[in-house]
């Protein structure tokens, strides 16, 4: 499979996952909510976080097509500023979102994955503005991949809930929802391990590409 066919296919499958996901919120309706509502500031704080977040993932993936990357400056630096300001709203509102959770594990995981990817999105927006665009690119990838840790860990709960049925001899010892319910705790810690090695393989595999040609 070349690369480019690998991209699109990692598109529509991340739109497909992410977009059923988000469904129930576009009503607008906290009924609807996949999570407890406990307060009228929540819901608002929630599905703001949510909407840019998937906003942060369309223009994420614009960044990096190569005809808009080489050929457009324009409008990547258009797409790139909307990818930040979405990121900065969502990382921050997720900080807020932190506190409606009640188990501590989850909290950890997503307090973690928020302030990596203000961080990551800080750094290549920094290294952008100073000019270092080798730097640049280094630092959006690996944002990037933290923003797809909303997809890979969604896409990782079958795989999850198959390895811990595995585990405990193929029996369900505590029942199936405390199966479920330890699995969407630790999805979140795998998706972003998971995202950050292979990002850091693409990362050394393209340098040590820039290197060999170089040296030819």
């Amino acid at each position: 499979m070349n690369q480019k066919k690998g991209w699109w296919i990692l598109v529509i499958v991340s739109v497909g996952i992410m977009i059923p996901f988000m469904i129930p919120y576009l009503t607008f309706n906290p009924a609807n909510s996949r999570v407890d509502i406990t307060s009228t500031i929540q819901y608002p704080i929630l599905v703001t976080h949510i909407g840019c977040a998937f906003i942060a993932l369309i223009t994420g993936f614009l960044q990096f097509i190569e005809p808009i990357l080489y050929k457009n400056p324009k409008v990547h630096r258009y797409i790139g500023m909307i990818y930040v300001v979405s990121v900065f709203i969502s990382g921050i509102l997720a900080l807020v979102v932190l506190f409606y959770i009640e188990n501590f594990t989850k909290t950890v995981a997503f307090l973690t994955l928020s302030i990596l990817w203000l961080f990551t999105y800080w750094k290549g927006y920094r290294t952008a503005v100073k000019g270092h665009f080798n730097a640049h690119r280094i630092w959006m990838m690996r944002s990037f991949g933290i923003t797809l840790v909303a997809v890979s860990a969604r896409v990782l709960v079958p795989v999850l809930l198959i390895t811990y049925y595995t585990f405990n001899g193929f029996i369900l010892p505590q029942g199936r929802d405390k199966m479920v319910e330890d699995v969407l705790n630790v999805n979140i810690w795998v998706g972003l391990v998971i995202n950050f090695v292979i990002v850091e393989w693409i990362i050394l595999n393209k340098q040590k590409t820039r290197v060999e040609k170089s040296a030819n």
